[in-house]
């Protein structure tokens, strides 16, 4: 049950450098999900993209360890679920949307984004924390000469919200997102531009008003959350 208002986020915490090897690295906590996400570097770009584009790449993986949900999923090990690739392009393109991709000539940083327990919000939790992974890998990218200008335009960060029980509600657990009459994952950058905004009525239509409220609410929640990013 909700103890919090519906305006109110979970618990977030950031822990940076996680893990040992990667370049950039944290453990994102939103209330009870938690998932480790990481920056790669790779001398090069996709083959797909014309070897005289001057940009780089930047792309996410996302996966879900089998123990992560109340239930245990199978490891998709040859071939990843339809949800898998939704969420990955997500993370990868919402990624893209803050860096000047030309100031990062002839090198692509993957973001990873596991997810160790799954309790809602899984994929804005991935953007954010891949965000962050994303600029400390870029800062160190700096540091060592590698990146001669920093290619990041602007912090993003990412938030869900939805209609529970015919009220506005951000950040939903999975208890609320499975009883959403309509469900949203809402990423927008620090000045307000909005990368993505996916709002599905799961039974009946809304109204215009409610998709407003909904909008209203979570840019509420990104601005604390990319206030947060401060205090790292």
């Amino acid at each position: 049950m909700r103890t919090r208002k519906n305006d109110e986020l979970r618990k977030i915490n950031f822990i940076k450098d996680f893990t040992k090897h990667a370049l950039g690295s944290f453990l994102v906590e939103f209330g009870d999900t938690r998932v480790i996400t990481t920056a790669s570097v790779e001398e090069g770009k996709p083959k797909w993209m014309d070897k005289e584009d001057p940009r780089g790449w930047v792309t996410a993986e996302y996966s879900l360890l089998p123990s992560a949900p109340n239930t245990r999923c199978q490891r998709e090990r040859t071939k990843i679920s339809g949800r898998t690739q939704e969420i990955q392009r997500l993370i990868g393109r919402s990624l893209r949307a803050c860096v000047d991709l030309n100031k990062m000539t002839d090198l692509t940083i993957t973001i990873d984004a596991d997810v160790i327990q799954a309790d809602g919000g899984t994929r804005t939790a991935s953007i954010c924390g891949g965000f962050l992974a994303l600029k400390e890998a870029v800062e160190k990218l700096m540091a060592n000469g590698t990146l001669k200008e920093n290619p990041i335009i602007e912090p993003i960060a990412a938030i869900s919200a939805g209609i529970v029980n015919g009220e506005v509600k951000l950040d939903l657990d999975y208890e609320e997102d499975s009883a959403a009459q309509v469900d949203s994952n809402v990423v927008l950058t620090k000045s307000g531009k909005i990368i993505e905004f996916q709002t599905t009525a799961e039974g009946e239509p809304y109204e215009q008003s409610q998709l407003l409220q909904i909008f209203n609410i979570a840019k509420k929640g990104i601005d604390e959350i990319i206030e947060k990013y401060d205090n790292i």
